[in-house]
């Protein structure tokens, strides 16, 4: 009987995560529709000269809302390409039932957030303005190996939180600073979710706060040098403009 207790109360938690992490999901698609529309009313006419855009031969993601928003869509492109090929490589299918819910459903997340970026962008500026594809490589992830897949997932999305922590300061739209908002929370839904995946039953799902109780802030610069560090991105770019 207690045995049977047991498996049920974990039978709920692995439940509840993936219903969590599905209605985050829904809510970031409408979230996407209501910023398109709120920037259309409002008339936002780029006119700065520090716009995305190439320069001196590599594309520049430009500085104000739109430079935030350029690298932002940069790091959900890598996000959701990383995801793309965790949930299409052949050994997915021997990673733990959970493991594989939990990763499609993030993979799932991360192509709205990708998605979401591009189509607000190409909305607002330019099609010359708006940052290409970018192409990417991971030498030193095993796709079949679930133990190699969670260690990267919990490194990208532990940056990703730590990114929008400290690119918020810097957007000046409220309307643009409220989805970041609501992004960031989707994101750090993930990174508890995978450092649960990697150690069950432990804190390490909460273990990222300081003593304040704060998620780490770090500043584009900081986040883009942790990111080349890895080699994970291999389209040059630059940031002449973020801090």
């Amino acid at each position: 009987m207690q045995q049977q207790v047991k498996k049920e109360g974990v039978s709920q938690a692995f439940t509840g995560r993936r219903n969590f992490l599905k209605l985050s999901g829904l809510t970031l698609a409408g979230t996407g529709l209501l910023l398109a529309g709120c920037s259309d009313d409002d008339d936002t006419t780029p006119t700065a000269d520090n716009l995305p855009g190439v320069r001196n031969g590599k594309f520049d993601l430009g500085g104000g809302d739109f430079g935030v928003l350029t690298y932002a869509y940069a790091l959900e492109q890598l996000e959701a390409d990383f995801y793309t090929r965790v949930v299409g490589s052949a050994g997915f299918a021997s990673f733990s039932e959970e493991a594989r819910d939990i990763l499609s459903d993030i993979h799932k997340h991360e192509v709205i957030h990708r998605e979401f970026f591009k189509s607000t962008l190409n909305s607002l500026l330019p099609s010359a303005n708006v940052l290409p594809a970018l192409e990417f490589a991971y030498a030193g992830v095993n796709f079949d190996s679930e133990s190699s897949v969670l260690a990267t997932a919990a490194v990208l999305e532990d940056t990703g939180v730590a990114a929008y922590n400290g690119g918020g300061q810097y957007i000046a739209d409220s309307a643009y600073l409220v989805i970041a908002g609501q992004i960031v929370s989707v994101e750090a839904r993930h990174a508890s979710a995978i450092r649960d995946l990697i150690n069950p039953g432990s804190t390490d799902f909460a273990n990222t706060a300081d003593a304040n109780g704060l998620d780490p802030a770090k500043n584009p610069s900081e986040i883009i040098s942790a990111v080349s560090s890895l080699g994970l991105i291999t389209t040059p770019f630059t940031a002449t403009f973020l801090p």
